[in-house]
């Protein structure tokens, strides 16, 4: 694999997009960053173009599941011009700000070949969340009958995956079910997953009506990824 590229989706993050970018760029093994501008209203994309990334800006917000598919297009799209083989992806929230440093520990395993997909494990964060745990214990309870996999942070966005596991993953599910999809999806294809401690700090949701309406949106994405996967919750035996 020729290194690592890293794909940033994002939305209304000029305040962060910036230091998020400079830290993975740092990162001695990402060789470009792209970023994808998820219909944001602020100046998400100036931001992130001023710190380096190559940005490709959607004009309407399509979901994150579509960020990624643009995004690896355009990265696989940059490497076609410039005679490279794939790279492995990473796939970056695009509020980590100056500790996105610390993904390096997720690409270690997949260039040298021991896994197929890294998926970050978060500390507990500064500020807390406004959840409940209902959507973690969906997904987790989801991928573990489907797959026997009991994953610990099943929602974590940042995952390091080789060429072939994305192709295991494609096409992405939608949505917010492209996570939980994504563990389902490598795994049933006979690769190897492991999620990695990460010393990692994001923005999360609150409690008041637009993180409730976020957490329904997630509960609905992550449901239907699952069912159509073939989890049938609602019968026994």
């Amino acid at each position: 694999m020729a290194g690592v590229a890293a794909v940033v989706p994002c939305k209304d993050e000029a305040d962060r997009i910036g230091a998020t970018v400079a830290a993975v760029a740092a990162l001695d093994v990402v060789t470009r960053v792209v970023v994808v501008d998820d219909g944001s209203s602020d100046g998400t994309t100036a931001a992130a173009e001023a710190a380096g990334a190559d940005v490709v800006r959607h004009p309407v917000n399509r979901g994150k599941a579509a960020a990624l598919r643009t995004g690896v297009a355009r990265v696989r799209e940059l490497e076609a011009a410039a005679g490279e083989e794939p790279a492995a992806l990473l796939f970056v929230d695009g509020d980590l700000q100056e500790t996105a440093s610390a993904l390096g520990v997720l690409t270690d395993a997949v260039l040298d070949g021991s896994a197929d997909m890294t998926i970050a494990t978060l500390p507990a964060q500064i500020t807390a969340g406004g959840g409940r745990g209902l959507v973690v214990g969906l997904a987790r309870r989801g991928i573990q009958h489907l797959t026997g996999f009991r994953a610990v942070q099943p929602l974590s966005g940042m995952r390091c995956l080789s060429p072939r596991a994305y192709e295991a993953a494609s096409p992405l599910a939608r949505g917010w079910g492209v996570e939980t999809a994504l563990t389902v999806d490598v795994l049933r294809a006979g690769l190897r997953v492991l999620e990695v401690p990460c010393e990692l700090q994001h923005r999360v949701s609150g409690s008041d009506w637009r993180g409730q309406l976020h957490r329904a949106g997630q509960y609905r994405d992550v449901w239907l990824a699952l069912v159509r996967r073939g989890w049938r919750p609602w019968q026994r035996g």
